[in-house]
């Protein structure tokens, strides 16, 4: 099966946030009860209820203040550092594109949260049964041969969904076909290896609040290197703890006995 993918075209988005609906009516995931800081975004950040969300961002451009709107989720990387961080393969990456999360194997080690370059997983802090949250791709539906939810809903086809080549052709030609309308970047083409969500924005993604700077190797080869040793950095501290009860104990028993001679 074809990799799939998702460009967002920012100069479409009208914020009307019709998409956060949408994911919440078909994750069914509870509403909740927030307020503004400062802007019109809401929720102020991802939670484990709320998948994607707009994001509203005021920047000063040449002809005057302009509003953008960003759509957040996960991007589902096309190596992602989160099921290499995994130690029980609780997160998987699927053939088709998405990046997918077994319940019954998560052990709440929370790992993905530390290993994801995007800030996407999310845990439920609030639950006594708590697991990790986050985007699916609508998983069961692609695989289904349905579009995404978000998608489906965006009244302004503010985004393109189909094979992962065409996505990125797609928004190849769109900027050369109106390079006064977009700066010359496609953000997720390159990143971290790529990405499934890809962006095209006619301002530039650094004042957009995205984030910059990040390689373009494949994240894996960068955190299991240093995640698979806290296993035995784990082992090996209990092992001094084990020690040191040891000692202590031994020096208590040899103690006793001096004691029971007398």
């Amino acid at each position: 099966m074809m990799a799939k993918g998702v460009l967002v075209d920012l100069t479409r988005c009208i914020g009307c946030r019709g998409c956060q609906v949408a994911c919440k009516q078909w994750n069914e995931r509870k509403g909740l009860v927030t307020s503004f800081h400062g802007d019109f975004t809401s929720p102020v950040k991802l939670n484990s209820d709320t998948y994607t969300r707009i994001r509203f961002v005021e920047s000063d451009e040449e002809k005057g203040p302009v509003w953008s709107f960003v759509k957040e989720q996960c991007m589902h990387c096309q190596s992602p550092a989160c099921v290499s961080a995994c130690p029980v393969g609780a997160l998987n990456k699927a053939e088709n594109g998405p990046v997918t999360y077994d319940f019954d194997k998560c052990i709440g080690c929370r790992y993905c949260m530390v290993a994801c370059p995007f800030d996407i997983p999310k845990y439920e802090w609030n639950s006594w049964a708590p697991w990790v949250r986050k985007c699916s791709f609508c998983s069961e539906r692609i695989t289904d041969g349905m579009e995404p939810a978000c998608v489906k809903t965006c009244p302004t086809k503010a985004m393109f969904y189909g094979d992962r080549d065409k996505v990125v052709d797609e928004a190849k030609r769109r900027i050369a076909d109106a390079p006064d309308r977009y700066v010359n970047h496609i953000y997720g083409l390159d990143e971290v290896g790529g990405t499934s969500w890809m962006y095209i924005s006619g301002v530039s993604f650094e004042s957009l609040g995205f984030k910059m700077g990040l390689p373009t190797e494949k994240l894996p080869d960068y955190t299991w290197a240093p995640l698979s040793t806290i296993p035995f950095k784990v082992a090996g501290f209990f092992a001094l703890l084990g020690g040191v009860a040891y000692l202590r104990n031994r020096g208590t028993q040899e103690d006793n006995v001096k004691e029971d001679k007398r």
